[in-house]
């Protein structure tokens, strides 16, 4: 897997690496390499150990974050690459965490880290003050998109501020990822590893979607889903278990492993080696098949809608026959008779006429169009969903049920909002589609393509569920769009402006 993208360091960056990297040698090597290092770390393993029997998991990991916290914090600060690859790590093993029992906060521990990295940047700004790479429609939009969740705050068809204050508190940091992805991510070498590492984690998860399907559940995870008779309701369909791996939901599951399908489609376009590429067909054959597992109609539509953009923007006789050929590939799954629950499941995605949940939706947002035109500004950040629920439970708002990132933002920020919003994403992918063609490097090439396919992907899953406000979704997506920015700021780099084109 190491070898899957060729690495070449620039001088100033091997350097720097260098320099760490001898210093981790050296504390493995010249500390703990050593009969007292070989005490303490025994010590502290017979320590950890005790306290977990004695007084559970909790205090044990509590302790853990007692010693490492400081040393993670100043590493966050000090190498902000560093603190990067974390927040990715932990936005991705989130739910995994939880699932351990642990009593800790470890949303509220997402969100601080989220407000290290952001004053790391102001920090690096005050000896750097580079905010010419943040030019652009895509920063512009996001700004002003950010600008307009503040101004809700005085929404006067709020129902309450609190409610506010909550959604805000996520969307708003969020989006600022966008901003330190830009910023932070400068080497093709840095964009390779977190391609691999997504990589990774997402076989990680589909492994563990399939164990979930052919094995079963954990009996913590089996206590979940007895826990509460709604969530038997929305899971257990047709005699057969919706599976979500390490997420928080089958949506999330089933979203994450179409889109790092079509990273991988994209990535097998770049000049690599044929190993490589089978490799990576591998991987989308192991996507694909954990996906179907989960029971999600809205994530089967998404790899073959973006197949069609993909034939279009690389248009060449093997992607016509590859796109030919998976067309009439999924037709046949489509129209073949059968007794499976999961690929009758999957036809039914394509038939959204016979599917009663989709017509109850389309009910909902009938009812709720008169609303959503009489009040611009819509009702208000968290009016719908839970925090609707508990900040405002007697509201019109709180029990609608938007089942659409779109319907959301078009009830909560009304249509104005709704607007702004869909401006942002066609900049997004204009944005991208334009640089994709710019592009003159193979390899930068193949990454942009990759995330101009999942940000339409994104968006197209967005409609039947909403796609853009779980983890690991929420922050990857910011990833995406920056990485569609820093592509081609590093192929100027390399190769010079570009003149003319499109």
């Amino acid at each position: 897997m190491s070898e899957i993208f060729q690495i070449s360091l620039e001088p100033e960056k091997k350097h720097k690496q260098g320099y760490v990297k001898n210093i981790l040698q050296s504390i493995v090597s010249e500390r703990l390499n050593t009969p007292l290092g070989y005490f303490i770390l025994v010590s502290a393993a017979i320590f950890f150990a005790v306290v977990t029997a004695l007084y559970g998991i909790t205090p044990a990991f509590l302790l853990i974050v007692l010693f490492i916290g400081l040393p993670v914090l100043y590493a966050i600060l000090a190498f902000p690459e560093f603190g990067v690859v974390v927040l990715l790590l932990m936005a991705y093993l989130l739910f995994a965490i939880m699932k351990f029992g642990i009593d800790f906060p470890v949303g509220t521990l997402m969100d601080a880290l989220q407000w290290i990295l952001v004053l790391g940047f102001f920090f690096r700004q005050k000896t750097e003050k580079n905010w010419k790479i943040f030019k652009g429609p895509v920063s512009v939009m996001i700004l002003i998109w950010l600008l307009y969740n503040f101004i809700e705050v005085a929404n006067p068809s709020a129902e309450s501020r609190l409610a506010w204050v909550y959604t805000v508190r996520t969307v708003g940091v969020v989006m600022l990822m966008y901003f330190i992805f830009m910023f932070h991510i400068r080497t093709v070498i840095f964009i390779r590893f977190i391609l691999k590492m997504w990589i990774l984690l997402t076989l990680f998860a589909a492994l563990y979607g399939l164990k979930q399907e052919y094995i079963g559940f954990s009996a913590g995870e089996e206590a979940y889903l007895h826990s509460d008779p709604n969530i038997m309701s929305l899971l257990f369909i047709d005699e057969h278990w919706r599976k979500f791996s390490i997420f928080s939901d089958p949506v999330a599951f089933s979203y994450n492993m179409a889109v790092s399908s079509l990273l991988c489609m994209a990535l097998m376009t770049g000049a690599i080696k044929a190993w490589k590429k089978i490799l990576l067909g591998v991987f989308i054959f192991i996507f694909l098949w954990s996906m179907l597992s989960s029971g999600t109609r809205g994530a089967y539509v998404l790899v073959p809608a973006t197949l069609i953009l993909f034939a279009v923007l690389k248009y060449n006789k093997q992607i016509l026959l590859f796109s030919v050929g998976a067309g009439v590939f999924i037709t046949v799954m489509i129209f073949i008779p059968t007794s499976n629950p999961t690929l009758y499941r999957f036809q039914s995605a394509f038939k959204p006429s016979d599917d009663a949940s989709f017509n109850v939706r389309k009910a909902n947002q009938k009812m709720i169009q008169p609303y959503i035109l009489s009040h611009p500004l819509g009702g208000g950040l968290g009016a719908t969903g839970a925090w609707g629920q508990r900040f405002a439970p007697n509201s019109f708002l709180a029990h609608f049920p938007p089942d659409s990132g779109y319907v959301r933002v078009a009830v909560e920020m009304g249509w104005v909002g709704l607007l702004l919003f869909c401006i942002l994403m066609f900049i997004i992918l204009k944005t991208g589609i334009k640089n994709y063609y710019r592009i003159r490097d193979p390899e930068l090439k193949a990454y942009c393509l990759a995330m101009v396919l999942i940000v339409f992907a994104f968006n197209l899953g967005n409609y039947p569920q909403e796609a853009l406000v779980q983890f690991p979704s929420n922050i990857y997506f910011y990833l995406v769009v920056a990485l569609i920015n820093i592509t081609y700021r590093l192929d100027i780099e390399k190769n010079g402006p570009v003149y003319g084109g499109i």
